[in-house]
């Protein structure tokens, strides 16, 4: 696969501008003096990585979605079936039981890319109609063995697997963001080195995976805006998701960039709005909000998604959103993700102290583990008060 080789923001500051103006802030003086208008201590004052790209940066999808060739596809029928021999639960897939000489290596190459190159890779080919919902998860499971070895709670509930579709049936589920048609802003996953999906169907229209580079936004802001990185930095933020607590959304720890937010159990929503007895943002905080939405925005990349698209993004150092969209009546018109957290134990980044209690929750080895293979009916899965 092609390896970016970018060192710099490409994203002109004029085209930023038109979304949301950026003044520059004077810097102090005062050598001594804690100035907003300066970066935090430790903080770079440019990434130089290959997470820095722009969209110009692909000129097909060729860089970014692996295409399975009929052999490979074979390859994976087969560890499917020797896998299923062995009678073991559908959980206990690892590189070790679903045996892929061939593609494997190259699923390790495009890992190595997700944990230390542009962040993310599609990998295409597979009919979900050629499949039952069973074997279909067998093959998810296996693929992303060889991507990251661990799965990840999702709920306190131990959902593995979270199933995205559209549904109506109470306001509540309508205003969550895995059950709504409407566009969602850039966002992190609150727990997972690498966020996953297998797209089991596609809606008649919308629902493209947008993504931005966190790295790219951070250059930037850290050249025209330095203030803001320090605002972003802070340990004032008052999140509430999946607990409050008051943190940072941005971190720079071991020498390695890691955004973690979600506007929504910032703000609120019309859905769930924010409780009046938890701190509200104030004006630098939303400012910094809005800044790194209009910038994610003007750097994003759409990725129109196939059914049989198994997605695959670094949660630290990629933002994704969703736009809106809307089903059809057939069923293969009804949009439907099967997403996954996922952490390796060999690459896994350090997580800082502020994010340690979410991985724990998610990938400790106590703790209930749930397995639904379709959507279930009531509160099988729950919505938090604070969605993401």
């Amino acid at each position: 696969m092609g390896d970016l080789q970018v060192a710099s923001p490409v994203v002109s500051m004029g085209a930023v501008r038109h979304l949301v103006p950026l003044p520059t802030l004077p810097r102090s003086d005062h050598p001594t003096q804690d100035s907003l208008a300066s970066l935090p201590n430790d903080f770079p004052a440019r990434l130089c990585s290959q997470f820095v790209w722009s969209k110009k940066d692909f000129v097909n999808e060729a860089s970014y979605v692996y295409h399975l060739s009929a052999a490979e596809k074979a390859e994976l029928r087969q560890a499917k079936d020797e896998f299923k021999a062995q009678e073991l639960d559908g959980n206990l897939v690892n590189k070790d039981n679903f045996r892929l000489p061939t593609l494997g290596p190259k699923l390790q190459d495009l890992a190595n890319d997700i944990y230390d190159g542009k962040g993310f890779h599609v990998v295409r080919g597979l009919d979900p109609n050629d499949y039952s919902v069973e074997d279909l998860a067998i093959i998810q499971l296996g693929v992303q063995a060889y991507i990251a070895d661990q799965c990840g709670r999702q709920d306190h509930r131990g959902n593995m697997l979270v199933h995205i579709v559209a549904d109506n049936s109470s306001e509540i589920k309508l205003g969550h963001h895995r059950h709504s048609t409407s566009a969602i802003s850039f966002h992190n996953e609150e727990a997972g080195d690498v966020v996953s999906w297998l797209t089991r169907g596609t809606s008649k229209s919308g629902g493209r995976c947008i993504i931005a580079p966190v790295y790219t936004i951070y250059n930037i802001l850290a050249a025209h805006r330095p203030d803001v990185i320090r605002t972003l930095a802070r340990s004032d933020w008052p999140v509430a998701l999946p607990r409050f607590q008051c943190r940072p959304l941005l971190f720079y720890h071991e020498s390695k960039l890691i955004m973690n937010f979600g506007r929504t159990p910032l703000l609120g929503s019309a859905t769930h709005p924010r409780p009046e007895h938890l701190p509200q943002l104030n004006d630098r905080q939303r400012e910094a909000l809005d800044l790194v939405e209009a910038i994610a925005r003007a750097l994003q990349m759409e990725i129109k998604t196939r059914s049989g698209d198994m997605h695959f993004i670094n949660n630290f150092t990629i933002l994704h959103r969703r736009e809106g969209f809307v089903d059809g009546a057939s069923a293969d018109e009804k949009r439907h993700l099967v997403r996954m957290r996922l952490r390796s134990s060999t690459q896994g980044w350090s997580i800082p102290e502020s994010l340690h209690q979410e991985w724990t929750d998610a990938f400790a080895e106590g703790g209930p583990k749930t397995w639904h293979l379709e959507p279930m009916p009531g509160d099988a899965f729950p919505l938090r008060k604070y969605t993401n």
